[in-house]
């Protein structure tokens, strides 16, 4: 059963439509983050590691879903402004909440755009604000090319890592590349959480 679903997978993956799928996936998981394009992006590198698909071509793909991805996000916040400012009651706080966070991106927006790029269902969240404050759009475009690229590469070559680590075995090769980009994501997230509570002044022991 495993043997049949690796051949059916190695000849996915070596057919130019993977490529518009490696797109799409990563377009719609920018504003549905349901949708598993970092895995997918993920099995791409660990195949690229044997020659197909290519790993620049990967790479491309998923940056350029992520970008327009997050494009959609964006525009969805900057459409639902207005809206959004009404229902906001002076003094409350969520009118309190919005204008901090809108504060916050203002100053440190492009930061805030490529880190949550990494956090799962972030980039949502901090798209749609962005665009719902107010950020200007050639800044977001900037901040924005540079988070889509850094992740695509991020993705695809930690699953080549693996696919490189076992090239005679490609499911040895997708539980590498999956287990180090869960090993990763635990550091990173432990790191951010400890400098959180360190910025709140609570003690790292307690």
């Amino acid at each position: 059963m495993v043997d049949q679903v690796l051949v059916w997978v190695e000849g996915a993956v070596s057919s130019p439509w993977f490529y518009v799928a490696l797109l799409v996936f990563a377009c719609v998981d920018a504003f549905f983050p349901a949708v598993p394009s970092e895995s997918l992006v993920i099995t791409a590198g660990v195949y690229a590691a044997s020659g197909e698909p290519s790993l620049a071509g990967a790479i491309v793909c998923a940056a350029a879903g992520a970008f327009a991805g997050d494009h959609v996000a964006f525009w969805v916040g900057r459409a639902s402004r207005g809206r959004l400012e009404g229902r906001l009651r002076p003094g409350s706080r969520r009118e309190r909440a919005f204008g901090w966070a809108s504060r916050t991106l203002r100053r440190r927006g492009g930061l805030v755009l490529v880190v949550a790029r990494y956090v799962p269902g972030g980039r949502t969240a901090v798209t749609v604000t962005m665009g719902a404050s107010g950020y200007p759009g050639r800044l977001f475009a900037l901040f924005a090319g540079v988070a889509a690229v850094s992740w695509g590469a991020y993705a695809a070559l930690v699953g080549y890592v693996g696919g490189r680590a076992f090239e005679a075995d490609p499911l040895r090769g997708l539980l590498a590349g999956f287990g180090l980009a869960v090993g990763i994501t635990v550091a990173v997230e432990t790191v951010r959480f400890a400098v959180a509570r360190r910025r709140a002044g609570v003690p790292a022991g307690r």
